[in-house]
């Protein structure tokens, strides 16, 4: 079997960066590395409930975090912020809130600020949610996969794998389906890959979805 890695862990230090900038000593690391994850469910969880029923997609790309010592800055890059504030116009504030309720820090600052990103269905994230979404409707697995294609094609991206795997169409026998356009040179350090990958719980199992966009050479 070859031998995979993660596309975004290989590439740490060239094309990419990391989601959490803090520093810590090591015996507080781990307490540090507990709180990225509340705050990123907190949001998570926050936005799945105030979002517009009508889209079906969160529309979170990625969640960065920068620590000091007084304050946690958090930026929150969205495909679609608009769906967010236009339903909650004191969204954010009460996010804060929330966030803060869950951290119980008292001497730091919590500083949250949404992003818009140009082009949403250049990021797996929200692709992926997009085809949950259609797997969850019973739209047939083939025909989600190629409309995800159709949207990355606006974005202008120069290649895109997806690949979904489990119970598929509820089968007896789960199995691998992939289906790829243009290039995706996973080898290429140089070459700026996205990658995600997402559970999505359907009536007759859970299925994994993985989805790499190629987007640029450095």
């Amino acid at each position: 079997m070859g031998q995979k890695i993660n596309p975004l862990g290989f590439r740490l230090g060239t094309t990419q960066s990391h989601h959490s900038v803090w520093f810590a000593q090591p015996k507080n690391y781990s307490e540090g590395l507990q709180e990225d994850q509340k705050i990123q469910d907190c949001i998570k969880t926050y936005v799945q409930k105030n979002m517009r029923i009508s889209s079906g997609v969160e529309g979170i790309a990625r969640i960065e975090i920068q620590k000091r010592i007084d304050l946690i800055q958090v930026i929150i890059y969205m495909g679609f912020p608009k769906l967010l504030i236009e339903s909650r116009p004191r969204g954010i504030e009460e996010l804060q809130s929330s966030v803060k309720k869950r951290l119980n820090s008292v001497n730091q600052k919590l500083n949250i600020a949404l992003t818009r990103i140009t082009k949403p269905y250049g990021q797996p994230n929200i692709l992926a949610e997009f085809i949950a979404g259609q797997l969850k409707n019973r739209v047939s697995f083939r025909k989600a996969m190629k409309k995800a294609i159709e949207l990355t094609e606006q974005a202008d991206t120069k290649g895109i794998q997806v690949q979904i795997a489990g119970r598929i169409d509820g089968k007896e026998i789960a199995r691998v389906e992939w289906i790829r356009e243009g290039r995706v040179p996973l080898q290429t350090i140089r070459a700026k890959i996205d990658y995600c990958s997402y559970t999505v719980r359907t009536i007759y199992g859970a299925l994994g979805i993985k989805i790499w966009i190629f987007s640029d050479t450095e």
